[in-house]
C-alpha cells in the first residue's frame, strides 16, 4: 500500500532548483585553462556524480591529463567549487523548481520525513539560499560518502539515519546515476526528465511540476 511510504529522499540539481547550469559554467571554465574543451552533451555525464569523478571525466578527454598527481587533481576540485560557490550566490526562492513547494508541503502534511541526497557538499548552503531549511529532516553530507552515485550509499545514508527500510522510500533523481543508485539501494525510484536517460526509473515524469504527492504514492503502491 502507498501508505507504507517511510521517506521520501531528493536530489538537489535539477530536482529541487536547477544549479545544473553554473556547475555547468565552472567545470567549462576549468578545461578551457587545461586546455580541455567540452560541451552540453558531455557535460550530462557529469550530472549526479562526485566532484572527483567528473574532474576524472573531464581529464580523460585530455592527452596525459589524468595522470595529475592527487594533489594537484585536489587543486583543481578547490578551484573549480570556488568558482561554483560565487556563481551560486545569487540564489534565491525564486529559483525553486515549479512544483516543489506543494509537493514538500503535502509531504509535511502526510508526516513522512525528507532528506536531501546530493552529491553536492554545497547542499546545505543551497537549501538555505532557497530558504528550504524547514521542509528537509536530513540533508546527507557529501563530504562522508565514501561511494558516490551510481553507488547507493548516498541514499542508504539517508534512510539509515531514518531508520526505514529502503524499499520504503521514494526517491526523486533526474540523473542517470542517480537513478541507478536508488534502483541498487532498492528504493522507488522517480526520474525528472526524458525517457532517453532516466529508463530505468520506476516512475517518469517530463519535469517537476508533475510531481505530485497523490500519483507517487499511488505510483509506489502499484510497484509494491
Amino acid at each position: 500500500m502507498g501508505n507504507n511510504v517511510k521517506a521520501f529522499i531528493f536530489d538537489l540539481d535539477g530536482v529541487i532548483t536547477d544549479t545544473a547550469e553554473y556547475h555547468f559554467e565552472a567545470w567549462q571554465a576549468l578545461g578551457k585553462e587545461l586546455g580541455i574543451e567540452f560541451g552540453r552533451e558531455f557535460n550530462e555525464q557529469l550530472k549526479g556524480v562526485s566532484r572527483e569523478e567528473s574532474l576524472e571525466r573531464i581529464l580523460a578527454l585530455g592527452d596525459g591529463k589524468a595522470d595529475l598527481s592527487t594533489e594537484e587533481k585536489g587543486r583543481l576540485c578547490d578551484q573549480k567549487n570556488v568558482h561554483y560557490k560565487k556563481l551560486i550566490q545569487g540564489i534565491t526562492p525564486d529559483d525553486i523548481l515549479p512544483g516543489i513547494i506543494p509537493l514538500l508541503e503535502a509531504i509535511r502534511k502526510a508526516g513522512i520525513p525528507t532528506a536531501i541526497g546530493s552529491a553536492s557538499r554545497n547542499a546545505p548552503a543551497i537549501i538555505s539560499l532557497l530558504e528550504l531549511d524547514s521542509y528537509f529532516d536530513y540533508i546527507v553530507d557529501a563530504g562522508k560518502v565514501k561511494a558516490g552515485k551510481p553507488d547507493p550509499e548516498t541514499f542508504t545514508v539517508a534512510a539509515d539515519h531514518f531508520d526505514v527500510p529502503y524499499e520504503n522510500c521514494i526517491g526523486i533523481e533526474d540523473a542517470h546515476a542517480g537513478i541507478q543508485a536508488l534502483k541498487a539501494a532498492g528504493m522507488f525510484a522517480v526520474g525528472v526528465g526524458s525517457e532517453e536517460h532516466l529508463s530505468e526509473a520506476d516512475f517518469l515524469v517530463e519535469s517537476t511540476t508533475d510531481l505530485k504527492f497523490d500519483a507517487l504514492v499511488e505510483a509506489f503502491g502499484r510497484k509494491e
